[in-house]
């Protein structure tokens, strides 16, 4: 299987179409399929690999016995686009791909993205806004009678009436507002393989109401028919209207449903819209050990489509990595893993692991390097907790924040033995952990940590502090300043007695909820004095269902019911971000500004400890 690049840069098409799901009747007409059972359609170019959402479920479903196809990025303006695979027997998986649309198309600050990792070449503008919604829209034109399922990231975690940051308001349920039948939320193969088996036994889609990890809906006159009957087993939280209207509501329902997020004592919640009533059961269990090797081990090519004359760039930024576990019980307010993925690590077997790494060496491309191995959260696996299986996770409080909790298994032992023996296998030479390490676990194990310094480091390690004022990262429910520098002195220390010349990068985050001007500033000054200048900078973007779009929306910690300042001016948010690169020319009006409304002016000038200089455009006097 292989992709060569002619002098244009473009691929030439040399990779077998069989090996994948087919995009045409043509390809499916090849594999021997006369029609298809499932049809995919998503916002994201088709890439065969693991760490794309489509190419995961359309595995599974095949596994299953079903015939799939997709449909990758359709014209959303012509519904003929979509009638190209025709009519499928069951039904339509939907996703706006591995991000929600209005995340892959525009900025922070609201702006249109010029590209789009996800097409390919890079190119923009090839997903609609609101993906979910305007492809069920083109499919219910297309197939009326068809079912339609969404599913994903967008999907998911717009399941309830939730804050969007791009409108300014609280919109309905995606599935009040989609001509969808159900969603799938969470990760969504148990789920997905229970719909399909069901409809292909003759059930009709409006009676699929009881699998766990969906969202149903039915109109107002059968709710009030059917409501005391329904909340004898559900709760109910505050109908749309409602919270659409009171921050101090739409807080304390975010709170009960993220304390509901539970597949073993968490309920099915019920969420009253204008014209219909949306409908949550409890989460899906999430997959064992055994069915998380066999997804992974899934055929899948680590290709992205043969039709693509244009590379993508998100796989290349994946295609030799291994994703080792799911879940991360980390939480930060920033993140929506906890709500997507769970709180709880699922960690595949060594031996899956392993294997896959193996098949790596029997591809051309592969040069011998995995160049991430983990996932968002890389020195998690193989953690767990003696309370996970019997009570699943805490709802008051977060297993390492502030501190690890006595009763989570923070040993880095598995994750060391696999990395040995992942260096130890035939045709592997390095194996490179360069993002997702949580420095507070690997402060507890200095094991792990020499054993990271000294093999899976390729010159910089990639880490996020996020802030380094202790009130803010106190919001983001992330480790304090003091950590981060313990860590950083014992990573010197250890790089040192290895004779190493290796590197920290931390990302910084500004505009989070909790993070005033003067914070910002105090930053500012942080990294003034201590040389921990970074380039790896974001804004703030307030994304659905996670708790800092809560903070930002309502001013309200969700979790303690306490105001919290929020900057959500576009000018503010500016000043702040251009406050931790101070030194670029282009900041130096946000940065005066900044400054000046803080009554901070003596930070404007020639001295040493000036974050600018008198002179507009000037460099600083040190």
């Amino acid at each position: 299987m292989k992709h060569k690049r002619n002098k244009s840069g473009k691929k030439d098409k040399m990779a077998d179409p069989s090996k994948f799901l087919p995009m045409s009747l043509e390809d499916a007409k090849k594999k021997g399929w006369d029609e298809l059972d499932v049809i995919i359609v998503t916002g994201d170019a088709y890439v065969d690999h693991p760490g794309f959402g489509t190419s995961i479920i359309g595995r599974v479903l095949v596994d299953a016995g079903y015939r799939v196809g997709v449909i990758a990025q359709p014209k959303w303006d012509d519904v003929e686009d979509f009638r190209k695979l025709g009519k499928p027997r069951l039904f339509f998986a939907i996703s706006a791909g591995n991000t929600d649309s209005m995340v892959s198309n525009y900025t922070p600050s609201k702006r249109l993205r010029h590209d789009d990792a996800y097409s390919p070449g890079n190119k923009a503008g090839l997903r609609p806004n609101r993906a979910s919604i305007v492809y069920s829209n083109r499919l219910k034109e297309a197939y009326p009678d068809t079912p339609r399922i969404i599913g994903g990231i967008e999907a998911s975690l717009r399941r309830f009436a939730q804050y969007d940051y791009w409108s300014d308001k609280v919109r309905q349920s995606i599935l009040a507002d989609a001509p969808a039948d159900l969603i799938v939320y969470g990760m969504g193969e148990l789920q997905i393989v229970e719909i399909a088996d069901r409809l292909n036994k003759g059930i009709p889609v409006s009676d699929i109401t009881d699998i766990d990890g969906t969202v149903w809906k039915m109109d107002i006159k059968t709710w009030k028919e059917k409501k005391e009957k329904l909340l004898e087993t559900r709760i109910e939280i505050p109908p749309y209207v409602e919270v659409s209207k009171n921050k101090e509501l739409y807080a304390s329902t975010f709170k009960t449903v993220y304390h509901e997020q539970n597949h073993i004592n968490g309920h099915a919640i019920i969420q009253v819209h204008p014209k219909t009533v949306i409908i949550q059961n409890k989460p899906m269990r999430p997959l064992t050990t055994e069915e998380l090797d066999h997804v992974y081990e899934l055929p899948f090519t680590r290709e992205s489509h043969p039709s693509y004359d244009e590379p993508v760039p998100a796989l290349d930024m994946v295609r030799f990595s291994i994703n080792t576990h799911r879940g991360c019980f980390g939480a930060c307010s920033f993140c929506a893993i906890a709500l997507h993925q769970g709180r709880m690590i699922r960690s595949r077997s060594m031996e899956s692991i392993l294997r896959e790494a193996e098949r790596f060496t029997r591809i051309k491309e592969f040069k011998g390097t995995i160049n991430g191995l983990g996932g968002p959260s890389a020195n998690m696996y193989g953690m767990d907790c003696k309370n996970w299986e019997d009570k699943g996770v805490c709802k008051e409080k977060i297993c390492i924040y502030p501190k690890a909790c006595p009763s989570l298994n923070t040993s880095h032992k598995k994750l060391i033995e696999l990395m040995r023996r992942l260096r130890e296998l035939p045709g592997i030479k390095k194996v490179f952990v360069g993002y997702g390490v949580r420095y507070d676990l690997a402060l507890l194990d200095e094991e792990y940590m020499e054993e990271l310094c000294a093999h899976h480091v390729s010159g910089q390690l990639k880490v996020a502090p996020e802030h380094y004022c202790d009130r803010v990262t106190d919001s983001m429910k992330k480790p304090d300043r003091e950590v981060f520098e313990r860590f950083e002195e014992k990573y010197k220390e250890i790089n040192k007695k290895l004779g190493k010349d290796q590197y920290l990068v931390a990302f910084l985050m500004s505009s989070h909820p909790g993070c005033t001007l003067n914070d910002m500033i105090e930053t500012a000054e942080y990294i003034r004095d201590t040389g921990r200048y970074t380039k790896q900078v974001q804004d703030f973007t307030p994304t659905p269902m996670t708790a800092a779009t809560c903070m930002f929306h309502t001013g309200i910690d969700p979790f303690t019911g306490k105001k919290i300042y929020v900057a959500t001016s576009q000018k503010e948010k500016s000043i702040q971000r251009a406050m931790l690169h101070y030194r670029e020319p282009g900041n130096y009006n946000l940065v005066y500004e900044g400054l000046k409304r803080a009554d901070r002016l003596d930070l404007v000038g020639n001295s040493w400890n000036c974050l600018i200089s008198r002179k507009k455009g000037g460099k600083r006097g040190w």
